[in-house]
C-alpha cells in the first residue's frame, strides 16, 4: 500500500478521500453537518494515523476515535455512538485532505479539470459486492422488462431513473454512490443506473446528456404493444362519444386498468385511468369533464400503440409505454427549493400544486393538496402542510426525510413522519440550480423544446416543462382585456427574448397584479422567473409560478389582490388575433366535439364544420394538416368503422402537434 506523509505521519494513499468535496459530502450526509465538521477540523484537527490496510484513523481531542476503511462512509466506525455519517468521520476526511502535500501548479499547464468518467465500467460482480446478489437479481427483473433513464456525464455522473436519481461521486468507487431513495429501500437502483450508463456508452458515446432505453427482452420479437384491447376500448369511446357512453363502457375500464397494471405499462395506465375519469365526470355533470381532454386521451392511447408497433418503434418501447418501476419510492433527506404554485378550482374543490426544484438531481417534483372549500389562492396560501403554510413551502426551502416520490415525479410527505420536515425562508438564490433546470440562454432552451418527442408519446411526467429562466432585462408589457392576459417581454444576456404570459383566474385574484409588480421592479430587480415553458410564435413563453427579485420569491397565485388600481405600467391593448392559432384551435375544437358526441352520432352539419376548419388551415399554409380533415369527412357515415377511427386519430394528432409547435 502506497503512503503519503501527513506531517511526520505516514498515511495510506486514498484516491476516494482525495476526490470528496464539500458538495459530495453534503449529498452523503447533510450540509449543516459538513460545515460544522469543517470548522471543527480546521480549529482543532484530529491526530491521523494508519490502521489495517488502507484504513485511516483519527483521534479527536474529546477522546473520540474514528476509523474509515475503503468502501464508503457506511463502512466507517466511530466511538461517538452516532448512527450513519457523523461529524467525526467527516472531520477525518477534512483532516486527511489538509494533510495532503501541496503540488504547486505548473506555469506551462492550465489547471486540470476533473475528468469525465463512466460508471458503465463497473462489472456485475462489482455491483453484487456493493448491493448484494439479491438486489442485483431484483434489478435484472426490471432490466428484462425495460426502463428509461436520463444520463448526465461529468466528474460526478448522474442517472435519472423514473423513481430515483443516482449520483456517482467518486470515480471508479461504488462506495460513494448517492441516491435520493431512502437507504436500504431501493438500492437496486444503483445497478439500474450502472446498466443505463452502459447503454449510453454504446448508443450515445461522448454526449454530455442523453436519454436511453435500457433492457427489454434481447432479440425477442415484439408482436404488439400490449395495448390492443385498450385501443379497442378507446375506439368504442370515440365511436359512442361521452354523450352516449353507457355504464357498461365506463365499467369496462376497470378490467383494462388491472391488465395494464399487471403488465407494468405505466403511461398507458395513467392515460386510461384519466379517460375513465372523464367519462365518469361527464355522467356526473362535473366540471372536471372537458371535450378537449377526452379527445387528447383517446388520441394519446392510439399514438403510444402506433409508436411501438411501427417499424423501428420497438426500440422506444420502454420510453413510450413506461416501466415497471415501483409506483412510489421513499426518499432519504432531501432539499427542495420552492418554485411556486398553481391554484385551480373544479366544482367545489380547490387544488394547489406546489413545484419543488431538487438541485441534487436537476428535476422538478410536484406536491399537491386539495380541499372542499370556496377559498381563493391567498386564503389557501395560509393553510398549513407539515407544520408550515402553503405559501412558505411554495416560496421557501423544504428539507425533509419524509418524502415519497412517484414515477411521475409527484412527491408527498408520508404520514407519521411530518416532524422530520423543516421549511426555511428562501431569498430566490436560484443560481445554484443545475443547467438542466436553470436557463440562462433562451435560444438553447428553445432548441431543447423543439427536440423533445411529440407530447402524446412522451413520459407522463409531472412538471416536465417547468424551468427557471434567468432575467437579464425586462422589456415592454401589454394587457389584452378580452383574454384577461398579461404579457411581459424578458431578455437573456444575449438579448434573446422570451415572454412571461399570465392569464387571470377568479381563484387567483392577485395573479396578474403580482406578476406585473414583480417584473416592474417594485420588489427590486427581477432576477429569475419559474414556470411552465412552451413555444409559441417562434419564441419561448413561460406561465409564471414564482418570480424572484429581492427577498423571498413572489408566488402570483397566492398573492393578495391590490386594493387600488392594478397592473402597474402594463399597456392596455385590443386583442390581436393570430390567424394560425385561431385556425388550429378551431380545427381542434371541431374534432374534439366529434369525440364528445361520438362518430356514430354526429349531426349532418358537422361535416360542413370540418370543411370550414379545413379551409381555414389551408389559408394559413397548413396544407398537410388540412388534408387530414378531408379524410375524416370522406370516412364518416351512418356506421363509422375502423377507417373512420383511423382518419380521426390521424387528423387529431396532426392538429394537436401543430398546436404544440405554432
Amino acid at each position: 500500500m502506497s503512503e503519503l506523509m501527513g506531517g511526520s505521519v505516514s498515511l495510506p494513499v486514498r484516491a476516494d478521500l482525495r476526490a470528496l468535496d464539500a458538495d459530495a459530502l453534503a449529498a452523503l450526509a447533510n450540509r449543516g453537518l459538513v460545515k460544522r465538521a469543517a470548522r471543527e477540523a480546521d480549529r482543532e484537527p484530529p491526530a491521523l494515523s494508519s490502521g489495517d490496510g488502507a484504513t485511516v484513523v483519527a483521534e479527536f481531542a474529546d477522546g473520540v476515535r474514528a476509523e474509515l476503511p475503503e468502501g464508503g462512509l457506511e463502512q466507517g466506525r466511530c466511538t461517538c455512538g452516532a448512527t450513519g455519517a457523523c461529524r467525526h468521520l467527516l472531520g477525518l476526511i477534512f483532516a486527511y485532505q489538509a494533510a495532503l502535500p501541496e503540488t504547486p501548479p505548473s506555469e506551462d499547464e492550465p489547471p486540470a479539470e476533473a475528468p469525465a468518467w463512466s460508471p458503465g465500467g463497473f462489472t456485475d460482480e462489482d455491483l453484487a459486492t456493493r448491493i448484494g446478489s439479491r438486489l442485483v437479481e431484483t434489478a435484472r427483473r426490471t432490466h428484462r422488462s425495460g426502463y428509461t433513464a436520463r444520463i448526465r456525464r461529468g466528474a460526478a455522473p448522474v442517472a435519472e431513473l423514473p423513481a430515483a436519481t443516482v449520483r456517482f461521486l467518486v470515480p471508479g468507487d461504488l462506495g460513494y454512490v448517492h441516491t435520493d431513495a431512502r437507504a436500504g429501500v431501493r438500492d437496486d437502483v444503483i445497478a439500474l443506473a450502472v446498466w443505463a450508463f452502459r447503454a449510453a456508452d454504446e448508443q450515445h458515446p461522448g454526449a454530455d446528456e442523453c436519454s436511453v432505453d435500457v433492457g427489454g427482452a434481447p432479440g425477442a420479437a415484439v408482436t404488439g404493444s400490449g395495448l390492443e384491447t385498450v385501443i379497442e376500448f378507446a375506439a368504442e369511446v370515440l365511436r359512442s362519444g361521452a354523450v352516449h357512453a353507457g355504464p357498461g363502457l365506463v365499467a369496462a375500464a376497470a378490467g383494462h386498468l388491472a391488465a395494464l397494471d399487471r403488465a407494468g405499462l405505466r403511461w398507458p395506465l395513467d392515460a386510461t385511468a384519466e379517460l375513465a375519469d372523464q367519462l365518469t365526470a361527464y355522467r356526473d355533470r362535473s366540471a372536471r369533464y372537458a371535450p378537449e381532454r377526452l379527445a387528447d386521451l383517446i388520441a394519446e392511447l392510439f399514438a403510444r400503440h402506433r409508436a411501438v408497433t411501427a417499424d423501428g418503434g420497438a426500440g422506444h418501447r420502454a420510453r413510450v409505454l413506461g416501466s415497471e418501476e415501483a409506483a412510489e419510492t421513499p426518499l432519504r433527506r432531501v432539499r427542495l427549493d420552492g418554485l411556486g404554485a398553481r391554484v385551480t378550482a373544479v366544482d367545489g374543490q380547490r387544488r394547489v400544486e406546489i413545484f419543488h426544484g431538487q438541485a441534487a438531481s436537476g428535476v422538478v417534483l410536484v406536491s399537491h393538496r386539495q380541499w372542499e372549500t370556496d377559498e381563493d389562492g391567498p386564503a389557501l396560501g395560509r393553510r398549513r402542510i407539515a407544520g408550515a403554510t402553503v405559501d412558505a413551502i411554495a416560496s421557501g426551502v423544504l428539507v425533509t426525510e419524509s418524502a415519497i416520490r412517484s414515477a411521475s415525479r409527484t412527491v408527498r410527505l408520508s404520514a407519521g413522519r411530518i416532524a422530520k420536515s423543516t421549511v426555511t425562508v428562501s431569498h430566490g438564490a436560484w443560481e445554484g440550480l443545475p443547467p438542466g433546470l436553470l436557463a440562462y440562454d433562451y435560444a438553447k432552451l428553445a432548441a431543447e423544446l423543439d427536440a423533445m418527442p411529440p407530447r402524446p408519446v412522451r413520459a407522463r411526467v409531472r412538471a416536465e416543462l417547468v424551468r427557471v429562466l434567468a432575467i437579464a432585462e425586462v422589456g415592454e408589457s401589454w394587457y389584452a382585456p378580452g383574454a384577461q392576459r398579461l404579457s411581459v417581454e424578458i431578455r437573456d444576456g444575449s438579448g434573446v427574448t422570451a415572454t412571461v404570459e399570465a392569464t387571470h383566474a377568479a381563484v387567483a385574484p392577485g395573479r396578474l397584479d403580482a406578476v406585473a409588480a414583480a417584473l416592474d421592479g417594485c420588489r427590486g430587480r427581477p432576477r429569475f422567473v419559474a414556470g411552465s415553458v412552451h413555444r409559441s410564435g417562434g419564441r419561448v413563453v413561460i406561465d409564471p409560478y414564482a418570480i424572484a427579485a429581492d427577498g423571498p420569491p413572489v408566488v402570483p397565485d397566492l398573492a393578495m389582490p391590490p386594493t387600488g388600481q392594478g397592473l402597474g405600467n402594463a399597456d392596455g391593448t385590443a386583442d390581436v388575433g393570430d390567424p394560425l392559432a385561431e385556425a388550429v384551435t378551431a380545427a381542434r375544437d371541431v374534432l374534439a366535439e366529434a369525440a364528445h358526441s361520438g362518430l356514430a352520432h354526429l349531426p349532418g352539419a358537422h361535416t360542413d364544420r370540418l370543411r370550414s376548419a379545413r379551409a381555414a388551415l389551408a389559408r394559413v399554409g397548413l396544407h398537410r394538416v388540412a388534408s387530414s380533415l378531408d379524410e375524416v369527412v370522406a370516412r364518416l357515415g351512418p356506421d363509422p368503422g375502423a377507417e373512420a377511427t383511423r382518419a380521426w386519430v390521424d387528423a387529431y394528432l396532426r392538429v394537436s402537434l401543430a398546436a404544440d409547435l405554432r
